[in-house]
């Protein structure tokens, strides 16, 4: 598996943020790796591309975990599902299918 660009996009207050990085953290665990960029969605420095997203979103070389195709504007972002945001064993199958060696 190549090493990845994972981002990891929230911001100060979003109940959900914390839930999110629980199951980022072990999914990249499982597969070796170690290292995420933490964005500030709020952040006047974070780039335009990035400030449309809702909190929390993972995006993986630019592409978000659940598939979505864009962010719809700062706010909130709910997942369906027991946990309410992608859990590790959709990332991890998600990485695997979008980081093979090339």
């Amino acid at each position: 598996m190549s090493k990845p660009n994972v981002q990891f996009l929230s911001f100060p207050g979003c109940p959900l943020e914390s839930k999110a990085r629980t199951e980022l953290e072990k999914a990249l665990a499982e597969c070796g790796l170690d290292r995420y960029e933490n964005i500030n969605v709020m952040a006047e420095q974070t780039a335009e591309e990035l400030k449309f997203w809702g909190s929390p979103t993972i995006l993986v070389d630019g592409k978000d975990v659940t598939g979505h195709e864009g962010g719809d504007g700062v706010g909130c972002r709910i997942y369906g599902g027991e946990l309410g945001v992608p859990d590790a064993q959709s990332i991890i199958e998600f990485l695997e299918r979008n980081t093979q060696d090339e």
